[in-house]
């Protein structure tokens, strides 16, 4: 009954204010996600580890960036629904078309998003260009074959199974895990940097 309540809310938010719904349910899915992985982050395997305050401000960007990129993916899923319509004349579903938008987002938007990402993040962290690039040379490429390797099945259902409005939350939704894989990757890449700009400055 909440559930369908719930569902209710948001089919009538999306109709009147669809880019706002997007962003705001994309903006605080993806902050969960980081707070998933912070508080993950924090199980102590003994009783001797340190552990780590929860960083607001870290999940603060995770939100801005699902927020700023929500309405641009809704754009995107509604541009797939028109130039690769499911359903022939028959009213059959079409796998070669179901493929293709798949492949489209697969080959397209994954990586734009992925650029997306690392740029922002290290935008709202303050890094340097320099950093930015190292950034971009040490996490694209190997979270990029982890996307390829995860969200195609992922898609599949979404384009198959979800009504247009519900697809950037129903990824949103699955991405809370992904956001969490991506949350440790750059908080690890973060920590690298931040050690390396405390050696130069030591040897400085």
């Amino acid at each position: 009954m909440a559930a369908l309540t719930l569902a209710r809310a948001y089919q009538t938010s999306f109709d009147s204010r669809p880019h706002t719904t997007l962003a705001v349910t994309g903006g605080c899915l993806n902050a969960l996600g980081d707070a998933v992985a912070q508080i993950s982050g924090n199980i102590r395997k003994n009783p001797h580890d340190e552990r780590k305050p929860f960083d607001v401000s870290r999940s603060l960007r995770f939100f801005v960036f699902g927020a700023s990129i929500s309405p641009f993916l809704g754009r995107w899923n509604a541009f797939l629904e028109r130039q690769f319509p499911l359903r022939a004349i028959s009213g059959k579903i079409s796998p070669k078309a179901l493929a293709k938008r798949v492949a489209a987002d697969q080959i397209v938007m994954a990586p734009i998003g992925l650029v997306a990402f690392i740029g922002s993040m290290g935008i709202l962290e303050g890094r340097s260009r320099t950093q930015i690039s190292q950034k971009f040379g040490d996490m694209f490429v190997p979270t990029l074959r982890t996307n390829w390797s995860v969200w195609p099945v992922i898609q599949f259902v979404n384009f198959r199974y979800m009504p247009l409005p519900y697809r950037v939350p129903f990824q949103s939704t699955c991405g809370v895990f992904w956001t969490l894989y991506l949350s440790t990757v750059n908080a690890r890449e973060e920590r690298k940097q931040d050690r390396d700009t405390a050696m130069r400055r030591t040897l400085g």
